[in-house]
């Protein structure tokens, strides 16, 4: 199912020449990490956000708003498709909590830095592991904990 979930956001976004990043589960399995996926989760270009809400709207599960969450300080929307949630963050002044210093970070996501790799069928622009890598040693989760270990090859 992520599969389908996968090729049909990826085609939405390619389609209209949207540039996206990769990043949370789906990125660390790029990179190693083995655990299940609950979700695909990427970020678009601010200028470029609410084309995408627009374009998937059928789809939308939880609406296009600002929130802070689970370490999380940004605007997305939630998209379910075949069963599979799929999170769009809006890059633009996107924040993450960092657990070490209990302060709010910006999460600079750069579309230009990125390593393409063939997940699930589909060619994917994966968030550079170093970036992935600062981001979830930040939030500290035990799921990026996790990711971390899986990714550094100690786990």
């Amino acid at each position: 199912m992520h599969q389908e979930a996968i090729k049909w956001i990826a085609g939405l976004l390619r389609n209209r020449n949207i540039p996206f990043l990769i990043c949370g589960g789906l990125a660390a399995k790029g990179y190693g990490s083995g655990r299940d996926l609950n979700d695909v989760d990427l970020f678009v270009p601010g200028e470029r956000f609410l084309e995408v809400v627009e374009a998937g709207q059928e789809f939308i599960t939880k609406p296009a708003a600002h929130y802070r969450e689970e370490g999380w300080d940004l605007t997305y929307v939630q998209f379910k498709y075949e069963g599979i949630k799929i999170e769009v963050g809006c890059a633009a002044g996107a924040s993450i909590f960092d657990k070490e210093s209990q302060t709010w970070i910006p999460l600079d996501i750069d579309f230009s830095r990125y390593e393409t790799r063939y997940l699930l069928g589909v060619e994917l622009p994966l968030m550079l592991r170093e970036d992935l890598v600062r981001y979830k040693l930040a939030l500290s989760r035990p799921v990026d904990e996790e990711d971390v270990r899986a990714i550094c090859g100690k786990g």
